[in-house]
Formats: structure tokens, sequence, C-alpha cells
């Protein structure tokens, strides 16, 4: 990478990228010697997607894909995140500028583009299937370290209740989803909002990316900005079935956040990143107060109590 003094690590995420700041440059070199096809070349090819549709995301600015990396545009360290915590910011308003850059994602029509190897990058469908092996990392790894008796009998039940959820799902894959849109992936830039970590896009359901956004893990919110922040979205689009929305957002909600207990464990005993447990509590704050919201989830919160009611009431 160039003039290698000039270069400082910063912060990265849980994957397994490294990052690094050029400040004479201006620029983040994006380093990765693993899943190259997605953490250098689909990362790419979505942030052109996203900035064809005038959503601002990272340009690149050179690549060595033989030397496994990219230099991206730097769009400072202000994230939303950040922004959010300040209290003398009002919540809800900046909540409302997130809705409106999420209705501008969801109307993205464009599913190919050519990334920087000039090959076809096209988007895929979030089937059911991935939905299913994500929300099983829970017991393929928080399960199998944390529940001590009837594991088996656990993941299979558990196993019949995702695949009943799943069948329930109303929406179709038919909007673009950035599945990791939450506010430490929103960055504060010139006024404007921006998209990084990209790189997971698919076509998927329209409720997605809200369960990630106000079911976030990293950030903490009560109910009842939960709740305006929901009514602001179905207020912007009209033409939603609210049941059958409802319904599908509160299903991704508890397996996203299935899914991040499962990956949180996973980083933990795997990669000795134990920092990332410490939010698993929160997660299951979120996963009983969306079990009490619909009926539906009788059998799993029940499933769930029975082998972990010191999270389930």
């Amino acid at each position: 990478m160039k003039n290698s003094k000039d270069l400082q690590k910063i912060k990265g995420d849980a994957s397994i990228r490294k990052f690094y700041r050029s400040k004479k440059r201006n620029s983040i070199f994006v380093y990765a010697n693993k899943e190259k096809s997605k953490h250098l070349l689909a990362y790419d090819a979505v942030n052109k997607i996203l900035r064809k549709n005038e959503i601002l995301a990272p340009n690149l600015i050179s690549q060595k894909y033989e030397k496994n990396f990219i230099e991206i545009e730097d769009f400072g360290d202000v994230s939303l995140f950040k922004v959010l915590k300040n209290k003398k910011n009002n919540k809800y308003l900046l909540f409302k500028k997130i809705i409106n850059i999420l209705n501008k994602l969801q109307s993205i029509k464009t599913k190919k583009i050519r990334n920087f190897l000039n090959q076809y990058y096209k988007l895929k469908s979030y089937k059911k299937k991935i939905l299913f092996n994500e929300a099983k990392l829970f017991s393929d790894w928080y399960v199998e370290k944390k529940l001590n008796q009837n594991k088996s009998l656990f993941k299979k039940k558990f196993k019949n209740e995702i695949n009943k959820l799943l069948s329930k799902l109303d929406h179709k894959n038919i909007t673009f989803v950035h599945r990791d849109f939450h506010v430490s992936n929103l960055m504060y830039f010139k006024n404007q909002i921006s998209l990084i970590d990209n790189q997971d896009a698919l076509i998927g359901n329209k409720a997605y990316d809200l369960a990630s956004l106000i079911d976030d893990v990293r950030f903490k919110t009560n109910n009842r900005l939960k709740k305006k922040i929901f009514d602001y979205y179905i207020k912007t689009n009209k033409k939603i079935n609210l049941i059958k929305f409802k319904k599908d957002f509160e299903i991704l909600s508890i397996l996203r956040n299935l899914k991040i207990i499962g990956i949180f464990t996973r980083l933990a005993y795997r990669e000795n990143k134990k920092k990332y447990t410490q939010l698993i509590p929160y997660a299951w704050e979120m996963i009983d107060y969306r079990l009490k919201q619909n009926k539906i989830f009788k059998d799993l919160k029940l499933l769930l109590k029975n082998n972990f009611p010191e999270f389930i009431n």
C-alpha cells in the first residue's frame, strides 16, 4: 500500500477486513486477504449502485485487487451513532432523516452493475434459506456454548419454529436491502448522510432494513421512540398494508437479533473478540419485547423461556 508511513490503522467492524486512513490522500485503504470477492469487489459494486441512485457511498480511488486492497473515499469518523449519542440532538428528527434515506434506498431498481474488473455484479435474492441459516447461528453458537441440557432437542424445536415464522412472511423479495442498515453504518459527512459497509446488500423483504434500524443492538432506544420511528416510516409509505408489514417487521427483527447473538458468540469464542458479548443482553431484551407483540410467537417464546428464563419473561 502507498506510503505506509502515512497510513494509520483505524477501528474496523466485525468482519475480517482491515482499514487504514491516509490523511495526505484523504482516503481509506480497505485490506482483505480472504473473501476478497465480497469485501472488495462486491463492496465497490454496491457502492456504485448507491451512487448511481444518488445515495452517498464511498467512491473508488484506486485498486490493487491482486494485492488484496482497494482505496476509497474517506467520509471521516462522525457516524450517526456519535451524532445521536449527543444528548443535545433531537433523536426523532435525526431518525426521520434516516428514514428518508431508507425510502430512497428502497426505491432503487438497479440490480446489476459492472465492478472494477469490468465484470457484471448482480444483487442476489434474500432467500428464506439465507434467513434460516442466519437465525441458525443462534443454535450453532450460543446454544452450543450456553445450554447445558437437551441441546439436540432444543435445536430440533428451534429449527421448526424458525421455519414456521419464515412461512408467515408476506412481502416478496423485490426491495433493495442493505442488511446492516443501522446508525453505526451511516456517516455524517459535509451535512449529508452517507452509507458504508454496503457489501452484503441483497434484494429482499421491505421490512428488513427498518427492523435493522429500529431494533439496533448497538444503539439503545426506548419503546416509545421505536414506535414513533416505525409510525413515521408508515406515514411515508402509505400503500403499505400495516398488519402484514408489522408482522414481517416483528418476525425479521426477532430473526435478526437471534442471528446477532449467534454471530457475537462466534466472534467471542472463535476470534477472541469478546467485546461484542456486552451487546447480547440488549439483543435478548429486544427479542423479548417483540415476542410479546404477536400471538404467532407463542411457541417460540415458550421454547426460549423454558431454556433461557433469565432473558424471556
